[in-house]
C-alpha cells in the first residue's frame, strides 16, 4: 500500500510539476530577451536622467556663483565707482572677492574681473591674482559682446584650451588644459546698466566624475553636448571641445519628444541610442549613451542560461523531495507519539521543531503549545516571586546611586583642596550643590535663599567656563532671602539665556539676577541678559504660549520652561503672581516676577 502512494505521488510530478515547468521554460526562453532589452534600456534611461539631473545642478550652481557678489555691498561699489576712486581699498577688495569666489570651488582654474568703470581687468590663476589692467577692446572677445545683449547674466563657453584674459595671466605651457568657461554679465541691479563681467573657467574633473558613474568604460559610449553640438563631455577625450557632426546625433535630434531610445546600424557603432533632453537653463542641451547589441543581449542570454540550470535543479529537488516524503510519511506521527509518551512521564519539553505544514503538522504545533502552556502555568508563580525580587533589588540600586554620587563628588573635593587646587574643589562643591538640590524630591517651597544659591552655584560652574567672557549679579535684598518660594523657579530661567539669549556666541556676556519688595509688599525677581534677545514676531509668540497657550502642539523648548514656571506660580500662589517677558534697554531678554511675600496657604518645610 505504501508502494502504491509512493508510484502515485512520483507520476502525479512529473504530471503536475515536470511537463509544466519545462513547458514553461520552453516558451519563457523567446521573450525573456527582449523583456531583458527593454529593461535595460529603461534603466538606462533612469540613469542617465539622475545624472542629467546632477550635472544641471552643478552647472547651475556654477553659473550662479557671481550672484552672492551682489549681496556684498562693498563690492558693488568699486564697481560702480572703479577701481581708482580709492585705490588702495577697492584693489584690496577685488583681490577679497576673488580670493574668496576662486577658493569657493577646487575645480576652478582661472577666474577674470573686468571693471567697466576705469576699463580695468584681474585675474586668479592658481590662487594667483594678477595686477590690474587696462582692456580697452573688451568687446572685442568672443563671449562678453553677447553678453551685454542677451536677458540673462551667463553664457557656457564650450571646453578649450585654457587662455590668459587680457595677457595678464601666466600659465605654463605643461598646465594647459581643457576648461569650460561661465561668462557672467554684472550689472547695477535694479538697473540694467553693465558694471563689468565675471569670467570663471573651471576644470572637467566634476563633470568627469559625474559622467563617468553613468556608464561602462571600454564597453559604453557617453556624450554630452549642448545646443550647437559641441561635446561638453565625452568618453573619447579626444572627441571634447569638438562638434558632433554624426549622423547618429542628427537622428537623435529629430527624435520626437519624450522618446528614450533609438536604434542604429552602421559601420562604426551597431546598438541601441540612449538619449535625454536637460532641462532649465540648459533645455537644448544633450546627454547620449550608446550601447552595443553585444553588451544588450550579453545580459539577456546570461538571464536565460541561469533560469534553464535553476529550472532543471528546481526539477530535480522535486523527485528527489518526493521520494523523500514518501518514505517519511509516517515519522512525524512516530515522533509526535514518542512526545507524548513523554508527557505522561512528566517531562513537559518537546523533542522536535515543527512536523510540517500539513493537518500532522497543525496537530504538532498545538500539542507543543498545549505541553508549553502546562508548564507556564507550573513555573508562573516562581518566576513571578523572582521578577518582585529583581524589583526590589533595581529600587535598592537607585536610591544607592545618589549616594554613592555625592560621597564621590566629596572625595574628589577632599583630594583636589590636599593637592592645593582649591578652584576645582570649589566647581566640585558647586556641582554637588546643583544636583543635591536638583534630586532632593521632598521638598517643594523652599527659602529664597536656598533658590539663590542653587543659581549662584549654576552661575559659577558657567563663569569657570567662559572666563572673562562671562559676568553675573545677583542684586538681593536681605529681606527677600527668607521669604518661601516653590522650588525651581530662577534656574531655568537662567539657562535660557545660554541656550537663546547667547545663542552659543558668548562674548562679553553678562546676566543680572535681581530680586526687593516692591509696592504693596509684593516681591519682584528680575532676570536679565545682554543677549541677542527676540525680534517682535518671537516675543509676541512666546507671550502667546505663556499667557494663552497653544492648541497645535508645537511649543519651543524655552517656551515650555517658562509656560511650566508660570502654571507652578499660579498654582501656589491662587492666580496673585505676575510673570512678564520683555526686551531690556541692553539689547536681551528680561524675566520679571512678581509673588506676594506670604502664600496664600503656606507648606512648611519638611
Amino acid at each position: 500500500m505504501r508502494w502504491g502512494i509512493r508510484k502515485k505521488l512520483i507520476i502525479f510530478l512529473l504530471l503536475a510539476t515536470v511537463l509544466p515547468f519545462g513547458t514553461a521554460i520552453t516558451v519563457t526562453y523567446f521573450y525573456t530577451t527582449k523583456t531583458l532589452n527593454d529593461r535595460s534600456v529603461l534603466m538606462n534611461h533612469d540613469l542617465i536622467l539622475k545624472g542629467q539631473e546632477e550635472l544641471t545642478v552643478y552647472l547651475n550652481d556654477v553659473a550662479q556663483m557671481s550672484s552672492v557678489l551682489y549681496r556684498y555691498t562693498p563690492f558693488i561699489n568699486v564697481m560702480r565707482n572703479g577701481v581708482s576712486s580709492n585705490l588702495v581699498v577697492n584693489q584690496e577688495e577685488v583681490r577679497r572677492v576673488l580670493a574668496y569666489v576662486f577658493n569657493s570651488r577646487p575645480e576652478i582654474e582661472q577666474m577674470h574681473l573686468y571693471i567697466h568703470e576705469d576699463k580695468e581687468s584681474y585675474t586668479n590663476y592658481h590662487s594667483r591674482i594678477s595686477g590690474r589692467a587696462k582692456y580697452e577692446n573688451i568687446f572685442s572677445h568672443p563671449y562678453y559682446g553677447p553678453l551685454t545683449a542677451i536677458d540673462g547674466y551667463s553664457i557656457i563657453e564650450p571646453p578649450h584650451e585654457i587662455y590668459s584674459y587680457n595677457n595678464i595671466s601666466v600659465i605654463p605651457k605643461s598646465q594647459m588644459v581643457n576648461v569650460l568657461s561661465f561668462h557672467n554679465v554684472i550689472r547695477d541691479v535694479p538697473l540694467a546698466d553693465v558694471l563689468g563681467f565675471l569670467s570663471i573657467d573651471i576644470n572637467l574633473s566634476k563633470i568627469s566624475a559625474i559622467a563617468d558613474r553613468l556608464f561602462t568604460k571600454d564597453v559604453e559610449d557617453l556624450y554630452i553636448m549642448n545646443e550647437k553640438g559641441m561635446i561638453i563631455y565625452s568618453s573619447n577625450e579626444n572627441e571634447i571641445g569638438k562638434e558632433n557632426k554624426e549622423k547618429w546625433f542628427e537622428q537623435v535630434k529629430k527624435e520626437p519628444a519624450g522618446g528614450k531610445s533609438l536604434e542604429w546600424k552602421d559601420e562604426q557603432f551597431t546598438g541601441v541610442i540612449v538619449h535625454e533632453k536637460f532641462t532649465d537653463s540648459f533645455k537644448d542641451w544633450s546627454i547620449v549613451k550608446r550601447i552595443p547589441y553585444d553588451v544588450l543581449y550579453q545580459g539577456a542570454r546570461e538571464t536565460a542560461l541561469i533560469n534553464i540550470l535553476i529550472g532543471l535543479a528546481t526539477l530535480v529537488f522535486a523527485l528527489l523531495g518526493t521520494m523523500f516524503v514518501s518514505f517519511k510519511l509516517t515519522a512525524p506521527i512516530k515522533v509526535l507519539i514518542s512526545n507524548m509518551k513523554k508527557v505522561e512521564k512528566g517531562e513537559f519539553e518537546a523533542d522536535f521543531d515543527t512536523l510540517g505544514t500539513d493537518e500532522i503538522g497543525m496537530l504538532g504545533r498545538h500539542f507543543k503549545l498545549m505541553i508549553a502552556k502546562i508548564d507556564e502555568l507550573i513555573e508562573s508563580e516562581y518566576k513571578l516571586e523572582i521578577e518582585n525580587k529583581a524589583s526590589q533589588l533595581r529600587v535598592l540600586q537607585s536610591q544607592i546611586n545618589p549616594h554613592f554620587l555625592y560621597n564621590a563628588l566629596q572625595s574628589i573635593g577632599t583630594l583636589a583642596l590636599k593637592s592645593k587646587a582649591v578652584p576645582v574643589y570649589s566647581l566640585l562643591t558647586a556641582l554637588s550643590n546643583i544636583m543635591r538640590y536638583s534630586m532632593n524630591m521632598k521638598d517643594d517651597i523652599v527659602p529664597f535663599a536656598s533658590e539663590l544659591n542653587h543659581v549662584k552655584s549654576y552661575l559659577s560652574l558657567q563663569k569657570q567656563r567662559f572666563d572673562e567672557l562671562f559676568e553675573f549679579e545677583l542684586k538681593i535684598q536681605e529681606e527677600v532671602k527668607e521669604i518661601l518660594v516653590p522650588k525651581m523657579i530662577l534656574q531655568p530661567i537662567v539657562e535660557n539665556c545660554f541656550k537663546h539669549g547667547f545663542d552659543q556666541r558668548i562674548e562679553n556676556a553678562c546676566i543680572q539676577v535681581s530680586a526687593f519688595f516692591g509696592k504693596d509688599n509684593q516681591v519682584w525677581i528680575k532676570v536679565e541678559d545682554n543677549g541677542v534677545g527676540p525680534n517682535d514676531e518671537q516675543l509676541a509668540k512666546i507671550r502667546q504660549e505663556l499667557f494663552h497657550g497653544n492648541s497645535k502642539g508645537d511649543k519651543q523648548r524655552e517656551e515650555i520652561g517658562l509656560k511650566n514656571i508660570y502654571d507652578r506660580l499660579q498654582i501656589y500662589y491662587h492666580n496673585q503672581a505676575g510673570m512678564s517677558v520683555n526686551r531690556n534697554g541692553k539689547g536681551g531678554f528680561t524675566v520679571t516676577i512678581v509673588i506676594p511675600k506670604v502664600m496664600p496657604k503656606e507648606v512648611e518645610l519638611s
